[in-house]
């Protein structure tokens, strides 16, 4: 009798253990990779791009891609050594043709080489006439920090945008993750890969907040066409660019800024 006592008290003990094991662990906050939950939402997005074909790209008032855009190992790829056996070296930006968007959240992953440059549009519209993408569409910039100042000469460019200081370098508004010429990124909560390595970005669109992501870390956010918004553009590079930001709805494009950028992973999600 005393050991089938003993034994009922010890089995009460360990189911108690147990028990308070669990409420321990499901208290426990556990860590969210926000990208991981994203990714996983798959049946919410729409893939731009396939990784096979450029179905639904073309370049931004054309028919067709400009030479050097290629689907190539899963990557769409701007390719300058192809566009140059065509006499193309790059310039004309792209756009997906097949829907224009309102709110949204855009993922996608990407690369440039060292002193490359490129950028998103989105709200892009066609067909203005003496206004290119960068007059119409805001930007989430993408450009090689480390390096860009060290290849190309900015002191002309800076200086007619009235920019004091050193003019050599890149400023806070031109670097990777900027609303650019509008909302700097915030360096301080930077990690920028090196160049030739994968970045991952996301903007996320609606008319109570913007935001750029960038490997994970929120670097930008700004309210839409509000008093601030409004004083600074007509205080800076867009102030005589009557229609920059005011479209609510448009394209997605990529900035074809002459040197070789990869995409892929390129997916929407509308809001």
């Amino acid at each position: 009798m005393k050991h089938l006592l003993a034994i009922l008290v010890l089995c009460t003990f360990l189911i108690s253990c147990k028990k308070e094991a669990k409420n321990q662990t499901e208290a426990e906050p556990q860590e969210v990779n926000q990208e991981e939950t994203m990714t996983n939402a798959s049946e919410e997005w729409i893939y731009l791009f396939d990784g096979v074909s450029t179905d639904g790209w073309r370049a931004y008032n054309g028919e067709t891609l400009p030479p050097g855009w290629v689907a190539k190992d899963s990557v769409l790829t701007f390719d300058t050594e192809l566009g140059m056996e065509q006499d193309y070296t790059g310039g004309q930006d792209i756009i997906y043709a097949k829907e224009e968007f309102d709110n949204f959240e855009l993922y996608v992953e990407w690369k440039i080489p060292e002193g490359g440059n490129s950028g998103i549009f989105y709200h892009l519209k066609e067909g203005i006439e003496g206004a290119g993408p960068p007059d119409i569409s805001p930007e989430y910039q993408l450009i090689d920090d480390a390096n860009y100042a060290k290849i190309h000469d900015l002191t002309s460019y800076n200086k007619s945008m009235g920019v004091t200081g050193n003019l050599a370098d890149l400023q806070d508004w031109q670097k990777t993750a900027s609303d650019y010429a509008m909302h700097p990124a915030n360096d301080a909560e930077k990690i920028l890969h090196p160049v030739g390595e994968w970045n991952s970005t996301r903007i996320i669109f609606t008319p109570e907040k913007v935001e750029h992501w960038l490997n994970g870390k929120l670097l930008v956010s700004f309210v839409p066409w509000d008093a601030a918004w409004e004083a600074k553009k007509n205080a800076g590079k867009w102030k005589d660019a009557d229609l920059y930001g005011s479209f609510n709805t448009g394209y997605i494009g990529f900035q074809d800024h002459s040197s070789p950028i990869w995409f892929k992973n390129i997916k929407i999600k509308k809001l």
